[in-house]
């Protein structure tokens, strides 16, 4: 990872700083540690975007959960030391887009695109999604059914924060059934499936949507809701989902935008805060 690169994506978090937490092996898997691990409320474990441990972001949006004391924060490498590389934020992301010329932008995508397709077939969703749920199902049996695990995920990592809340993914102890994890964040979630990644949930689950989010569609939020209400008119018994619309909400909105924008520094605020009141009432 090159410097430069590092520097101007840590530009784009209102977190101050360099991230204060350790990386230690979980369950199989290198994780960013932080926060009370004596007596926490609850644990939170984190699904990152595509940029995984080396974004600085996501491992300060991970000190921001940790700040009050009551939480245990995990933030997985789910990609196996294979994330994309921090340089493509710059072209996907840019902290200010009004900067960035439409010219570098295409020209710079076109350049990434052939590895960045090669990375796509690294990740494929079964290979993805067991990582994940093993790791969940690990972390599950190992904790007592009394201690609460929120899981919150971002852009690639919604999918699948999400989808660990769904019936087909609990875990029998000690004779029952029990969900992997007690209540979700997707914010921005990429290739969310509808409606098999949001049918059968068994868990609340709060939604980031961004208004003006190219990559996410804002009619993905409708689509969602028709799926719950058509289950609830059908007679079945849903956990409560909650909806927020971020505005602008250019994609990425949660992880990574201008804080020198008082609209965009607004998202950034804003998503932490509908992650800890969220995990706040559930867990």
């Amino acid at each position: 990872m090159d410097q430069p690169s590092c520097n101007e994506c840590i530009k784009g978090s209102i977190h101050q700083g360099q991230p204060s937490g350790k990386e230690e092996t979980i369950y199989g898997l290198n994780t960013y540690v932080i926060g009370n691990r004596t007596n926490p409320r609850g644990i939170i474990v984190m699904y990152s975007d595509i940029f995984g441990l080396p974004l600085p972001n996501n491992k300060l949006i991970a000190d921001a959960y940790a700040k009050s004391g009551e939480w245990l924060v995990y933030l997985p490498d789910f990609f196996k030391g294979d994330p994309v590389p921090l340089k493509v934020a710059d072209l996907l992301i840019p902290v200010d887009v009004a900067k960035q010329s439409t010219f570098t932008k295409y020209t710079g995508m076109l350049a990434s695109a052939p590895s960045f397709v090669m990375w796509m077939t690294r990740h494929k969703e079964a290979p993805t999604d067991k990582v994940c749920m093993d790791f969940l199902r690990a972390l599950r049996r190992a904790t007592p059914l009394s201690q609460k695990i929120g899981m919150v995920g971002f852009c690639w990592g919604g999918k699948y924060a999400v989808r660990a809340g769904l019936e087909s993914n609990m875990v029998e102890i000690d004779g029952a059934k029990v969900p992997l994890v007690d209540a979700v964040v997707g914010l921005h979630p990429s290739h969310l499936a509808v409606p098999a990644d949001v049918e059968t949930l068994v868990v609340p689950v709060s939604y980031g949507w961004g208004l003006e989010d190219t990559a996410v569609k804002i009619e993905q939020k409708a689509k969602v809701e028709e799926v719950h209400a058509k289950a609830k008119a059908a007679g079945r018994k849903l956990p409560e989902m909650e909806h927020k619309v971020y505005k602008p909400g250019r994609h990425g909105f949660a992880v990574r935008g201008n804080p020198d924008d008082p609209l965009e520094r607004a998202c950034l605020q804003d998503s932490v805060t509908q992650v800890l009141d969220w995990f706040g009432r559930w867990l």
